[in-house]
């Protein structure tokens, strides 16, 4: 049952999400027990990808009151998650319990996944790391367990159709320590695992001082690679470019200014031209013939679908932003379950009115033909889109020669930095 599931999420999230990728799976070990160590920035979305893309079953630690939700709870038993008692919960239990419960599962040569921080969040820097992970570790009595670093990156974490990175890091050999009658390892070993697991976090996950720093590395990144990188090469791109914003910020402000300006003016020339960083890649005027004419076939088809699905996909939004008060860490979570109930609904009250009219057998048909109907017109539209970029393009070409030569002089500048940091 639980390989089912494991599929089916799967599935979902990468229909949810345009672009998943995983990296350092190489790292982890196949049959010794494991911990993994992972930011938290995506409320119920993160466990669900290291469910889902680990090598080898996990078990979470998720806080107590998940477990007495209608469906989370289900799911949560399903995958033999341990539960966590927090003092803000109210729910009866200790932290021993907890504690025994995971090292039975590492005493197994299973694997656990644990949430340092304590909390999911939005914050541009992860937040102070809880002892748990490295008590449980150092207190489970076992020769060698290898805790993990598991970084989790999202271009943009509360939109559908965004991209995806799980980046496991390097491996932290832990080993048994002495502990206490009540099973608790020393002060001085766990803060100094802490510490390290602290900067192994660091290595595969994005940090900067300010939302405003993310946000402007995020714009110079786009603008330096025009979408042409993978995400795990994005990403350490973006951390240098974190490091040139500190840097700059310490030794010449007036220079970063400066930058902050040419990346705005550039923003703004290519909105005017109402083209995308991606379409000044050297591929960018590229339109392929054969793929016209299949979108051309397919679109009809499309239309139909996006107009039946498309009332549930705006009352997802609608939920979603309403009910989480826009805290953005929670929005992909209920972006992604009201998907997963109110479609299903949706394509069930479709067939009903089918076979209300017509029959039962057109109505199974129906509710056959919708998921993959959806899915076509979500394909075709993401394809059209970029079609249009493209056509775009060619006929603004002198404007689009411009932009290419102005981004090729901001690149320079950037890498002018990354040399004079270098040096």
């Amino acid at each position: 049952m639980r390989d089912a599931i494991t599929r089916f999420f799967r599935f979902a999230a990468n229909v949810f999400f345009r672009r998943i990728e995983v990296v350092g799976l190489e790292r982890i070990p196949a049959n010794e027990p494991v911990i993994f160590a992972v930011n938290h920035p995506n409320a119920l979305v993160d466990p669900l990808f290291i469910l889902c893309f680990a090598p080898r079953p996990v078990s979470f630690l998720a806080k107590a009151p998940l477990f007495r939700y209608p469906l989370i709870g289900f799911f949560a038993r399903a995958f033999d998650a341990i539960p966590v008692y927090r003092k803000q919960d109210n729910v009866a239990g200790t932290n021993r319990e907890t504690f025994t419960r995971a090292r039975q599962v590492l005493a197994k040569g299973g694997a656990i996944a644990i949430f340092p921080e304590g909390t999911t969040h939005s914050d541009a820097r992860l937040k102070e790391l809880k002892t748990g992970a490295a008590r449980i570790a150092l207190g489970a009595g076992l020769p060698e367990i290898a805790v993990i670093p598991t970084g989790i990156y999202y271009t943009e974490k509360y939109a559908f159709r965004s991209d995806a990175l799980v980046w496991f890091g390097d491996a932290i050999a832990v080993h048994a320590a002495t502990v206490d009658e009540n099973g608790e390892p020393a002060a001085e070993p766990v803060e100094t695992l802490t510490r390290a697991i602290e900067q192994g976090l660091s290595d595969v996950t994005l940090q900067a001082d300010s939302h405003a720093a993310l946000d402007l590395v995020r714009r110079a990144e786009r603008i330096f690679t025009a979408g042409d990188a993978d995400l795990a090469e994005e990403l350490e791109i973006r951390k240098r470019f974190i490091a040139g914003y500190l840097y700059l910020c310490e030794h010449d402000r007036p220079r970063l200014a400066h930058l902050e300006s040419e990346i705005a003016r550039f923003e703004s020339e290519l909105r005017a031209a109402h083209l995308d960083p991606e379409t000044l890649r050297a591929e960018g005027l590229r339109i392929d013939v054969v793929s016209i004419l299949l979108l051309l076939v397919l679109l009809p088809i499309a239309v139909v679908a996006a107009i039946a699905n498309y009332p549930t996909y705006r009352l997802i939004g609608f939920l979603a932003t309403r009910l989480t008060k826009r805290e953005r860490e929670l929005i992909a979570t209920f972006k992604f379950v009201g998907a997963l109930l109110l479609y299903p609904l949706t394509w069930i009250a479709i067939a009903s009115l089918i076979g209300w009219r017509f029959g039962w057998w057109p109505a199974i048909g129906a509710l056959i033909v919708q998921p993959l109907g959806a899915y076509l017109a979500l394909r075709v539209s993401e394809e059209l889109d970029e079609v249009i970029g493209r056509a775009r393009a060619l006929v603004r070409r002198r404007a689009r020669n411009q932009l290419i030569k102005q981004r090729e002089r901001l690149r320079e500048e950037f890498l002018a930095v990354a040399a004079e940091m270098a040096a």
